[in-house]
């Protein structure tokens, strides 16, 4: 038999577990502990937007373990609101002055900075000394995404800490019992991926007023995602069944009874499916413009890359990288090779997408043959190309040092080229790549035969190769 201080034990774990309890303040502040103390006030964020080199002595790790949760602002009299809470630790330094906390929601767009300084004579912040500080004053809304920066002032490039946040939505017990934009109906929802249907139902809280629900989705508004249905107050059974293209991230339900200047409630519940994300990409072969178009708002870093053959390893091409949340990632005058790729990082993991894998856009194709007691390389492509070629030593799996002089070449022309046995012998590799656009693969032949350059062999007879052809390893549509 268990005993009672057991069975309250259980009962308050159980309770803790399955309510979500989200703690409550009266009035928001700023604290900071070691008997430190500071002081906030309103910031724009521009005057500290940008960074600088830190000094030598400064520490790069001087900020961390920054924490984030949700607090519920409740003052007699008024609606309840919620809050961000925010820790961070900071290890005092002569060259900061303070710290810059902000928050941008990427629903809306919108940021709220604070700069927090620290009161008192320099001379007694110990270098090292550690310093917790803590606020909870940024006012969020139910099932908010959010990204909250904190960075020193001044500014110190690399001296920060970035961290994304959900905040809980209508089905956290607190949110839903206590903030207003969830009392006017909540959602219970089922997905039936087959029929690709949200069988929506909507809690008796309704009375008699009619309600309308859809799917949206949420950017800086809650854009439509199809048309409304109308639930009737009347009605016993309080459901509809939405239909959906795609369940992405942003695909909201949201709902609202059917009065002048109703609150509408909004519920988000496939924020963690991003795999659809990374489809919309789309090719313009008349401008060779490679693009993606984000269907949702997402904190992402696109590169394009060359995706090697041994390994599958997707090799990041040099200055590609660019940064989201933009409405388009563009890239002009783009080689569309097969093994030409783009790679999106989110801090969930990192997604390859080869937009050019399945042949639907002409590639082209380097071969050699050996005429003479000499090398030729040729291109073939269904368009018109000019091309470079490189004899190179090659020193890792995807790297390639110069051994030679680069040579130019069109399609339908070739380049010859004189190699020593003592080349042959070596790692060397041909290497060739388009020239005319600002983005190509470059590809390599290696393992050369070198029966061509007519070696004799010990029994007195010299290798009859001299037009032995090789096909390129890398030849593909």
């Amino acid at each position: 038999m268990i005993s009672i201080h057991v069975q309250i034990l259980l009962i308050i774990l159980f309770w803790h577990s399955d309510c979500h309890i989200i703690p409550r303040i009266e009035e928001c502040g700023l604290s900071c502990s070691q008997g430190i103390h500071c002081k906030s006030k309103p910031s724009s964020g521009i005057f500290n937007s940008f960074c600088h080199d830190a000094p030598a002595s400064l520490s790069s790790v001087i900020l961390k373990s920054m924490k984030i949760s949700t607090v519920m602002k409740c003052v007699q009299g008024s609606p309840c609101s919620l809050h961000l809470n925010i820790k961070g630790t900071l290890s005092l330094d002569e060259n900061i002055r303070g710290l810059e906390i902000c928050t941008l929601s990427l629903d809306t767009q919108q940021s709220q900075c604070i700069n927090v300084r620290f009161a008192g004579k320099k001379s007694k912040m110990l270098n090292g000394k550690k310093v917790q500080i803590q606020t909870n004053c940024f006012e969020v809304n139910v099932a908010q995404h959010i990204y909250v920066t904190m960075k020193t002032v001044p500014n110190y490039c690399e001296v920060k800490l970035r961290q994304e946040y959900y905040v809980e939505d209508c089905r956290n017990s607190d949110v839903g019992k206590y903030i207003p934009a969830c009392l006017a109906g909540k959602f219970e929802f089922n997905v039936d991926r087959a029929r690709k249907i949200i069988l929506v139902n909507v809690s008796s809280s309704l009375r008699d007023q009619d309600y309308y629900v859809r799917l949206c989705h949420k950017w800086f508004t809650c854009e439509d995602a199809g048309a409304f249905s109308v639930i009737k107050g009347k009605e016993s059974l309080k459901s509809v069944s939405l239909k959906y293209s795609q369940l992405l991230p942003c695909l909201c339900i949201e709902g609202w009874l059917a009065i002048p200047d109703a609150r509408r409630t909004q519920l988000c519940p496939f924020k963690n499916d991003t795999k659809m994300l990374w489809d919309n990409i789309v090719y313009n072969p008349l401008t060779q413009t490679l693009a993606w178009e984000p269907a949702c708002p997402v904190l992402v870093v696109v590169n394009l890359c060359r995706l090697m053959k041994s390994n599958n390893h997707c090799e990041d091409i040099q200055n590609t990288s660019k940064r989201s949340p933009e409405k388009q990632v563009k890239y002009s005058r783009v080689d569309t090779h097969p093994r030409l790729c783009m790679k999106f990082t989110t801090n969930q993991g990192a997604w390859v997408k080869c937009p050019f894998a399945q042949g639907e856009f002409p590639a082209w194709k380097m071969r050699t043959d050996a005429v003479e007691g000499k090398l030729r390389v040729f291109f073939t492509s269904q368009t018109k190309a000019q091309f470079s070629v490189l004899v190179c030593n090659r020193t890792q799996l995807a790297s390639c040092e110069s051994a030679g002089m680069h040579h130019s070449v069109s399609v339908g022309d070739s380049v010859s080229i004189t190699m020593s046995w003592e080349m042959c012998e070596s790692m060397i590799c041909i290497q060739g790549w388009r020239t005319d656009v600002d983005y190509s693969v470059p590809l390599q032949i290696c393992d050369i035969n070198c029966a061509f350059l007519g070696r004799t062999y010990g029994d007195g007879n010299s290798a009859k190769a001299m037009t032995h052809r090789m096909k390129s390893v890398h030849s593909l549509h």
